[in-house]
């Protein structure tokens, strides 16, 4: 009876932890639009960044988080936390929503799932806009959102691959860039 239960409790735990997974943007990236416009292209960049983030940070261990290649370097965790901030500032940016958690009020997976989340609510924004320009402001224009913040989070999840591989956990394989999917 113990082992029928203990074997419940497995199935059933792993279930929830498959679902809660799941339930994160950027396990696959989203189907393209049918149309090219300012507003999809620059959707479907971020949507690049959101599955390159998804993976880059699936499945990272303490070790993995706490590595750092030199005294001047930054561990992964440092690089998270940064790419979290950018992920902030791009949603601010272009929205009147303010986020103002600061990452070291959250746990990897909060800041990993937050991450997402800001990242898939800039793609829909952007998706849905016929005219980007009007994210312009009286500081920048949008175009220092797509080579600033946007680039420099891309940059920072190659970072995230190469020091998760550095500390013994490679990327995961499987995972087609190109095709935006993991690949049997």
């Amino acid at each position: 009876m113990k082992k029928i239960i203990l074997i419940l409790l497995i199935v059933f735990t792993s279930t929830i932890m498959a679902q809660s997974e799941e339930e994160l943007p950027y396990y696959e990236i989203p189907e393209h639009p049918e149309t090219y416009t300012a507003g999809t292209v620059t959707a479907r960049m971020v949507d690049g960044l959101g599955f390159r983030y998804y993976w880059a940070t699936e499945g990272l261990r303490p070790e993995d988080l706490n590595y750092k290649p030199s005294e001047s370097g930054r561990t992964s965790a440092e690089t998270i936390d940064h790419i979290f901030g950018l992920s902030n500032f791009i949603l601010n940016s272009i929205s009147s929503e303010e986020r103002k958690k600061d990452a070291n009020e959250l746990s990897f997976n909060e800041k990993r799932k937050q991450t997402l989340l800001n990242i898939k609510k800039v793609s829909n924004i952007l998706r849905a806009s016929d005219d980007i320009s009007k994210y312009d402001n009286d500081r920048f224009p949008f175009w220092n959102i797509i080579n600033g913040p946007i680039a420099d989070a891309l940059w920072h999840c190659g970072q995230v691959v190469m020091l998760r591989r550095a500390s013994g956990n490679p990327f995961n394989s499987k995972v087609s860039v190109f095709r935006g999917k993991l690949m049997d």
